[in-house]
């Protein structure tokens, strides 16, 4: 496996990772089917173009994403690798299920999946703000390190108080929170204080479920068991994990604007996925992809961040939010 590119510390895990990771929602479930064989060419993909973190989740196809890149850690001994997974998801999301005892259970069938021994680094994923702000919880999950079931710990948010409130606990090594052209209230105060008490920012929803991808106009289906045809408003889960809780025909308006102020040669999401990783304070960026063609066109996107790349990072850092402002702000800014 090659490194090709910029590598951030995540300096409570006592790891580096890629300035862009690699998110596997997409191939455990809900973004319609893909095979094995084509979601293993996808994770090859991926760390043969320089990607070094994975975040993956134990319900992403009730194990199966963490299974598949279980094949892929036993497949490169020494890969130099950083897993993410997550937990919490597996039982009803109220406090009293983030007890110990699921703790151990969930991370234990992590470990099985992944066919590791210990976890790089375990999120909760998503939970209640009472569980974030539980002093209980920061005690199992210390207890995990202690046991050597864990190396680090982290929390998955919705919303940028959740994020604050867990960035304020000595133990939390990461934050994942989405951040995207459709949703910059994170760096308001968010990556700031992250910076500043030493923890990393993980960047998910980077290209807002697809919409900044520019492949999509306003005669795109999706499949029927695709969470982009049955969450638009937040009827399955959280409404912002779908287009960012946009509006879709206003964020096709929103990706155009955005793709019209880019140089010839300079894809959407190659230049957002560039944008986010650029901001100071985000450790990495977790695009999905369900071939190795976007894999390989996601990692790519490493490049416009090295001096000479042609890409004005910060003439574009401008225009998005200039589009925001004008689109966006309104209608998402005081929700998450």
């Amino acid at each position: 496996m090659q490194q090709l590119q910029q590598q951030r510390p995540l300096s409570r895990a006592g790891r580096s990772v890629s300035a862009i990771g690699l998110g596997t929602w997409q191939l455990g479930a809900d973004w319609g089917e893909v095979e094995e064989g084509d979601a293993l060419a996808v994770l090859d993909a991926a760390v043969t173009d320089g990607v070094t973190f994975l975040d993956t989740a134990d319900v992403y196809g009730d194990g199966r994403s963490e299974q598949l890149i279980g094949t892929l850690l036993a497949a490169h001994p020494g890969h130099g690798l950083t897993v993410a997974t997550k937990m919490g998801r597996r039982a009803p999301q109220e406090p009293s299920s983030y007890t110990p005892a699921n703790f151990r259970a969930w991370t234990d069938r992590s470990r099985r999946n992944l066919g590791v021994e210990t976890l790089d680094l375990v999120q909760l994923h998503c939970p209640p703000s009472a569980v974030i702000d539980s002093g209980a919880t920061y005690d199992a999950l210390d207890a995990l390190v202690a046991d050597g079931a864990v190396a680090a710990y982290g929390v998955s948010v919705e919303t940028c108080d959740q994020a604050l409130a867990a960035i304020a606990r000595p133990g939390v090594a990461s934050v994942q929170i989405i951040l995207n052209p459709f949703r910059l209230k994170p760096l308001e105060r968010v990556v700031p204080a992250a910076a500043a008490a030493g923890v990393g920012i993980v960047a998910r929803v980077p290209l807002a479920s697809g919409l900044l991808s520019g492949r999509y106009d306003a005669a795109t289906t999706f499949a029927a068991d695709d969470h982009r045809t049955y969450n638009r408003r937040g009827e399955a889960f959280d409404q912002g994990e779908t287009f960012s809780g946009v509006d879709y025909a206003v964020g096709l308006e929103a990706a155009a604007a955005l793709a019209q102020a880019l140089p010839d040669g300079v894809p959407l999401p190659a230049a957002t996925l560039a944008w986010i990783a650029s901001r100071p304070g985000v450790s990495t960026v977790i695009p999905g992809a369900r071939s190795v063609a976007q894999a390989r066109a996601n990692a790519a996107a490493a490049a416009l961040l090295e001096p000479g790349s042609g890409f004005d990072v910060e003439a574009f850092d401008a225009v998005v939010r200039a589009t925001y402002d004008a689109h966006l702000r309104g209608a998402v800014h005081d929700r998450w």
